[in-house]
């Protein structure tokens, strides 16, 4: 073998070698970006993820603010017919009332006990008393 055989066999081995390299360092650049692949997956499956959960909290609160909503209508309309119902009894008692107030009057009437019947025969005895007590006096003097 001469010299010019040898440097074809090394560059020969030379070339297989880096041939070789090459090799390594496609797969390993294969498998970076298939790791870089998945890094990017993941956060994008993460950011997916956080958007659903984030839909399914927001659905979940619009829900329970819907039933409490219609909870608080129920009860305000519970609430607005017991008023009336109240209000009614309370109206219907002050007329009766009102109309017991009026037949004890008209009783009343009948009977001369009157107030102002009252009222209107204190003042004529006040009267007779007063012309009495002057009557006294000039025959006192």
């Amino acid at each position: 073998m001469n010299n010019m055989d040898m440097i074809k066999e090394k560059a020969t081995e030379a070339q297989e070698a880096t041939m070789n390299n090459i090799d390594k360092l496609k797969e390993k650049a294969t498998v970076a970006q298939e790791a870089a692949r998945k890094i990017f997956l993941a956060g994008l499956g993460a950011y997916g993820k956080s958007f659903e959960e984030a839909k399914d909290r927001l659905e979940t609160l619009s829900s329970d603010s819907n039933k409490i909503f219609a909870e608080l209508v129920k009860k305000g309309e519970s609430l607005e017919s017991e008023g009336k119902s109240k209000l009614l009894e309370a109206k219907d008692k002050v007329a009766a009332k009102a109309a017991i107030n009026k037949r004890i009057d008209a009783l009343r009437s009948t009977l001369g006990l009157d107030d102002s019947e009252e009222e209107l025969k204190i003042e004529e005895l006040n009267a007779k008393i007063d012309a009495l007590t002057k009557a006294v006096a000039k025959l006192a003097k």
